[in-house]
Parts: structure tokens; C-alpha cells; sequence
């Protein structure tokens, strides 16, 4: 006698099994199969966990006994965790996982608005992303060499702030939500705005104190802090306010909103009392504002080494991508005049090199100069 199971039993059977399970991260991601993961990615997370935290795997461990264990599998499915993590496509899955990151110019929600990105990746890419997203739009003070061969540089929220804030933000926020974490940088502050609320063991006031590790997702957090991405010691909103203490800010804000957690960093004042005042490039009109950290670094491998090529410029920065490395370094180079390629009638050239042009080079001297911002 056979048994015939209609599509609603068996969409009724799935239910019953992913509601089995108290926690989002380790629920199997439905549709999801292996293969919707990147192997690619697990082998260089291992690099990175062997490298950061002396994870006991092998180097040459196998893809799906990585997964095993970190217990990303569920009866030898990819949990949402997994997908998070490794998948090739996340959002194919799990629409809400992306990042929205907008810079207004001025103090509120208002069009049209200047610049907006929607990141869509893995957390690790997520997290990236945002970060700099935010670092290329503040302020940047650059120092002189006075007492090294490199370049002092600060920015006006310390970069280890922005990345604080926005690793919380994708690694504890509440994937069930129908909201995406939103990153938005104002004239006056940086919100980070990430769906979900406090455990009950934690109040906005615990926070600011010692207190226990009590990670959202802790199947994501696990992987985030053997590559350094987090601690788990519960000191990072603390260390959040040691840090903006230390560079002349007020403590971040933190409140409960519609059913989001909000983290608010108030920007640096100039000492005339306004918001921000023009930056060097502004004010002598030599070159595009603003530029960030990232190709800062790119003009001083350059005047340091001369003309490179893609592959040493990879190495040099320690990147796997190309593609991070035109968007980040070479194209915001390209767009403001300050580097030029070796062969411009072939863009795609193998042979393909970029060099200083004078531009480049006037504004390096120029920060060394007066130890300005840009």
C-alpha cells in the first residue's frame, strides 16, 4: 500500500522541523543545498583562523569537515549560519541579510541623497564593505615622516570604531527580521542601525560595564572571532568608548528603536564650533576631496616603489581580489587625476602598470608638508 503525501504535509513537515529549533543560526537554510556554498571561501577562512587564532584544523582539511566542525550542517544540510558565512549567493536565500550604507550631507533622512550602496556578500564581505563605505567618506588627518618612513594617518572616528560598530551590528543582529542593517553617516554622526533587541540578561546600562559575551548568533560569532573579525569577551562596547574618549569624542549613544538597536558616534567638532571644517584639498582646490585612507596608501607604495603592476600591488596590500583592489585603490585614483596607467591606449594590458602622476605627487608632498586632512 503506498502512502501519498500532498505538498501542504510536506510543507507542513518542514515547519514543524525548522520551528524544532530555538535558534535562527542553526536552522537549516531551506533550498539550500552544498553547493550553494563557495569552497573557496571555507579554505581561506581556515588560512585566516589557523593564522589568527591557531585554529587546530589543517590546512588541507576538507571543505565539508570544516563545516562539520563548526556545526554548520544539519543532518548534512547548510544551516542559515553556513549560507551566512560561506554561501555563494546569501541573498539569494536570505533577502535581509544585505547592508544599506547612505552619507547625507546634512542632519536627517532627506532626498536626494548623495550616496547609497546596497551590500549584498557573506558577513565577512558585509562587514568590509560598510567599513569602507564610512572610511572614505571621513575626514582623514595625514601626518609628516618626521619620525618614520610612513605616513601617519588618523581618522576623524577611529577606523577601529567604524568597525566596531558595524561587526556588531551584522553579527548579533535578528535574521528573522523583514528590516537589513543600515549604516548612515550625517554631517554631525554615524548611526548603525541593526534589527533586533537586547537578551534579557542585558540592559543598554549593562553594557557600558563588564559584562558576559551573549553573542545573537553565536554559530556566525564563532567563525567572526577565529579570523579576528570580533572578541568575545564583551568588552566592545567599552572599548567603543575608550576609543572616542581617547580621540576627543563624546560617548556613543545606544538606545532601543522600534524594535532596532541603534549605535550613534558623534563626529568631530572643528574648534570654531562648526561641524567640520573645509578639508587641505578644499581649501586649496588641488585635488578632488575627499580622499580616503585607501588611496592615500596606494600614493605612498607608489611614490615609495615606483610604477606597479596589479599583481604587485596585490601583494603589496596583502589582497586576494581584483576586483577590491580597482574598486578601493586603483578606479578613486584614476577618477581624481593622482595615478595614471603605463599603457593608457591598453587598459587590460597584461603589461598594464600605474605610476604617480604630478597631482599625485604635489598633494603627498603637500601632506607632508602641513600634516593637513583630507
Amino acid at each position: 500500500m503506498k502512502i501519498f503525501i500532498s505538498s501542504v504535509q510536506k510543507e507542513l513537515a518542514t515547519e514543524r522541523e525548522l520551528t524544532s529549533f530555538c535558534r535562527f543560526d542553526a536552522t537549516f537554510c531551506p533550498n539550500a543545498s552544498l553547493d550553494n556554498l563557495d569552497e573557496e571561501k571555507i579554505t581561506r577562512f581556515l588560512v585566516l583562523a589557523r593564522r589568527g587564532r591557531n585554529f587546530p584544523l589543517a590546512g588541507d582539511t576538507p571543505p565539508h569537515e570544516v563545516l562539520e566542525h563548526l556545526n554548520l550542517l544539519d543532518k548534512g544540510r547548510p544551516t542559515n549560519a553556513a549560507i551566512l558565512l560561506f554561501g555563494k549567493q546569501p541573498q539569494r536565500f536570505l533577502i535581509t541579510s544585505e547592508v544599506k550604507c547612505a552619507h547625507f550631507h546634512g542632519y536627517e533622512v532627506e532626498k536626494p541623497i548623495p550616496s547609497y550602496q546596497v551590500y549584498k556578500g557573506t558577513v565577512f564581505q558585509l562587514v568590509d564593505q560598510a567599513k569602507d563605505f564610512v572610511l572614505s567618506k571621513i575626514d582623514l588627518w595625514v601626518g609628516t615622516r618626521a619620525e618614520s618612513t610612513q605616513v601617519p594617518t588618523k581618522y576623524e572616528i577611529p577606523q577601529e570604531v567604524v568597525a566596531e560598530a558595524i561587526v556588531n551590528a551584522i553579527v548579533h543582529r535578528d535574521y528573522t527580521s523583514n528590516a537589513s542593517v543600515q549604516v548612515m553617516l550625517f554631517k554631525d554622526r554615524l548611526e548603525v542601525w541593526n534589527p533586533g533587541n537586547l537578551p534579557p540578561t542585558l540592559t543598554l546600562e549593562k553594557l557600558r560595564e563588564p559584562h558576559a559575551s551573549v553573542p545573537h548568533n553565536p554559530l556566525i560569532a564563532e567563525p567572526m572571532y577565529l579570523t579576528k573579525y570580533i572578541e568575545r569577551m564583551g568588552t566592545g562596547i567599552r572599548d567603543m568608548i575608550r576609543r572616542c574618549k581617547n580621540a576627543g569624542l563624546p560617548e556613543p549613544e545606544i538606545r532601543l528603536d522600534g524594535g532596532c538597536f541603534v549605535l550613534t558616534i558623534k563626529r568631530k567638532k572643528s574648534e570654531s564650533g562648526g561641524q567640520s571644517e573645509p578639508s587641505l584639498s578644499q581649501a586649496t582646490g588641488q585635488v578632488t576631496a575627499p580622499v580616503g585612507e585607501y588611496v592615500t596608501r596606494f600614493l605612498v607604495l607608489l611614490a615609495d616603489r615606483g610604477a606597479l603592476s596589479n599583481a604587485n600591488i596585490l601583494e603589496a596590500f596583502g589582497l586576494k581580489s581584483r576586483r577590491r583592489l580597482r574598486e578601493t585603490y586603483i578606479d578613486p585614483s584614476l577618477a581624481d587625476g593622482l595615478v595614471e596607467p603605463t599603457i593608457p591606449e591598453k587598459p587590460t594590458s597584461r603589461l598594464q602598470k600605474y605610476r604617480l602622476r604630478e597631482k599625485g605627487r604635489m598633494l603627498l608632498e603637500q601632506m607632508e608638508k602641513e600634516g593637513g586632512r583630507l
